[in-house]
């Protein structure tokens, strides 16, 4: 698939949150040993396609702007006025007795002091990725997963003896693997567009900060490196639900939010 060089940024940008949020949940939990590294299968992905659609450019543009600006009553008037969803493990989230704006605070936590929810909020808005939601009418959401053949993923799960969280996958290929974290350090190998084995441990989140942040991983050949940590997606991320109504298009929905 090819991508324009924009495209790529942008997409990249989207899951940053979702990185930083999975290296500080690592890091302020006990470390538990996980299965020896050893070379592993290639279970090979295809990125999640692009949105075509202007329009929805557009609506994402104005959401980033306000997302920025941290405006909730602006954000209120992109929200639809019926059926807004919160799509958890367990069902429907949504409390019925609050509003569709209040609903998505509570989901994105935009009332809290970090600001961390609208930081989420803004990479939704640059995510130009997209898919129809499989049991959700007339709806888009974003980031979309890519492709890949589920019973070769579930082979190599079994495998490795891991689980899915600590797998991700490039976001484009020929991204370097280095043999340390600094951007000088020798590179040991690329990346092709398979799923790579995230290394947690203390030593891999704990980056001093005069360094870009990385991700220690395990390549398909064995090789133990560093890459950066907006190089590589997380599988089955949280997704921002859009839908296009009379008016334009409108915050439909939420799936996720159950950590």
């Amino acid at each position: 698939m090819h991508r324009s060089h924009d495209a790529i940024r942008l997409f990249v940008s989207a899951f940053c949150v979702a990185a930083m949020a999975a290296m500080a949940l690592a890091q302020s939990q006990p470390q538990r040993p996980g299965p020896p590294v050893r070379p592993y299968t290639e279970v090979a992905i295809v990125l999640p396609a692009l949105i075509n659609d202007p329009s929805l450019d557009a609506f994402r543009q104005q959401l980033g702007d306000i997302a920025a600006r941290k405006d909730k009553a602006a954000l209120a008037r992109l929200m639809v006025t019926q059926g807004f969803f919160w799509q958890g493990e367990k069902g429907d989230k949504a409390n019925k007795n609050k509003s569709a704006i209040d609903n998505l605070a509570a989901a994105l936590a935009l009332d809290a002091k970090d600001g961390a929810g609208w930081d989420q909020l803004t990479a939704y808005a640059r995510d130009p990725t997209g898919a129809p939601a499989p049991a959700i009418k007339d709806v888009i959401c974003s980031p979309a997963d890519p492709d890949f053949d589920d019973q070769a993923f579930e082979k190599l799960l079994k495998a490795t003896r891991t689980d899915m969280e600590d797998w991700g996958y490039p976001l484009q290929a020929g991204i370097e693997v280095r043999a340390g974290r600094p951007s000088d350090a020798p590179v040991i190998e690329t990346l092709g567009l398979y799923f790579v084995r995230v290394l947690t441990d203390e030593s891999a989140v704990n980056t001093p900060p005069a360094q870009a942040p990385t991700l220690r991983i395990a390549t398909p050949s064995g090789k133990i490196g560093f890459i950066p940590v907006y190089a590589l997606a997380p599988l089955g991320s949280d997704q921002l639900c859009y839908r296009k109504e009379a008016d334009g298009w409108k915050i439909a929905g939420y799936i996720g939010g159950d950590l």
